[in-house]
């Protein structure tokens, strides 16, 4: 660990003398090893060879599959594998893959998530054109559980560039999914790995310490695939209301990496926005579970985000269409029985 940053793993440069490639991609799993296939093949498919890029799937120790058979009936040989010898969650997972890399560009690629055709050397092409870039990332696609797209990402900007404003942007609303970036390795040593203190929104918090220390690269292209499904971290976090209590905490902490005159009022724009959107995203599922507990504390980590008179109406809005749609869904069980009747009497 950092002595000034204790959260964060010190990412320790390449020792000299190593052969190192332009990428490394490494591939952090836990019990996804359905998906490792197709993300696999989603790098190999654009492979450049073993000069270019190192491909290294790091598992966190799973228990539920065998990522490795995976890796040995699709890698060939091409595609090593590391294995945790204890299962450290996935941001100690995250910092060992830094660790382990040995490229200058490091492509952090979930094991259950993919990329598209151009990826590499389109995010190549931005680092070499512009060597004072921390970090670029593309517009990603998200996808279900069977890989069919669901929506994509707004764009940033027009065309593909470097990002104006970015670290206000970024700092407000987070914007960028783990499988569309990659970051220089020298960055990682600068700065240090994920925070620790963090379990759902520790990659947030690192686009926001690059954005204040490095210009950012954008491309307009969606040439990352971002899986949802309802076994990930986020669809647990949501129910134990962890989701809004994790994004608060990386906002106290990212605060700090702002501007002095405008970090208080942009970190209140995020919370904000973070209650509005759990408002808009989250609630109906989390009634749906009928747990009047669950419920409650939904709407106290809400409160705790923001009380603007914003997430005040959007709230009783919210709550509104729900009564709305029980009351119509009541109203349809009788209803159609009451017609039917009606009718088999005429």
């Amino acid at each position: 660990m950092n002595a000034t940053y204790p959260y964060r793993t010190t990412i320790q440069p390449v020792p000299e003398g190593t052969t190192r490639p332009l990428w490394s991609v490494m591939i952090p799993t836990y019990n996804c090893a359905r998906y490792l296939r197709t993300t696999l093949e989603s790098v190999l498919s654009q492979d450049p060879g073993a000069d270019l890029m190192q491909i290294e799937v790091v598992d966190d120790c799973s228990t539920k599959d065998d990522p490795a058979a995976v890796v040995e009936e699709i890698g060939q040989g091409r595609v090593s594998f590391y294995r945790q010898p204890q299962n450290g969650g996935h941001t100690k997972n995250f910092a060992t893959c830094l660790q382990r890399s040995r490229g200058q560009l490091i492509h952090l690629l979930h094991g259950d998530d993919c990329v598209r055709d151009g990826f590499y050397s389109k995010l190549q092409q931005a680092f070499t054109q512009n060597p004072q870039i921390g970090a670029a990332f593309c517009r990603h696609i998200f996808i279900d559980e069977c890989g069919h797209w669901q929506s994509i990402s707004p764009l940033e900007q027009q065309k593909s560039g470097i990002l104006d404003n970015w670290l206000e942007r970024i700092a407000v609303k987070q914007r960028i999914q783990t499988p569309s970036i990659v970051v220089r390795r020298d960055v990682y040593e600068q700065l240090g790995a994920f925070d620790c203190r963090l379990t759902w929104t520790e990659d947030w918090e690192m686009w926001v310490r690059i954005a204040a220390k490095y210009p950012v690269w954008y491309e307009v292209e969606p040439l990352a695939l971002y899986r949802t499904h309802s076994t990930s971290n986020t669809a647990r976090y949501i129910c134990t209301g962890e989701a809004l209590r994790d994004a608060r905490r990386a906002i106290e902490i990212f605060q700090q990496y702002l501007p002095e005159a405008k970090a208080s009022k942009l970190a209140a724009q995020a919370k904000e926005k973070w209650a509005i959107y759990a408002l808009d995203n989250w609630t109906y599922q989390i009634v749906a579970t009928q747990d009047f507990s669950t419920v409650k504390s939904h709407v106290r980590e809400i409160f705790k985000c923001s009380h603007s008179p914003q997430v005040f109406q959007r709230l009783a809005k919210t709550f509104i269409m729900l009564g709305l749609r029980y009351f119509q869904q009541a109203y349809t069980k009788v209803v159609p029985q009451t017609g039917q009747q009606d009718t088999v009497t005429s």
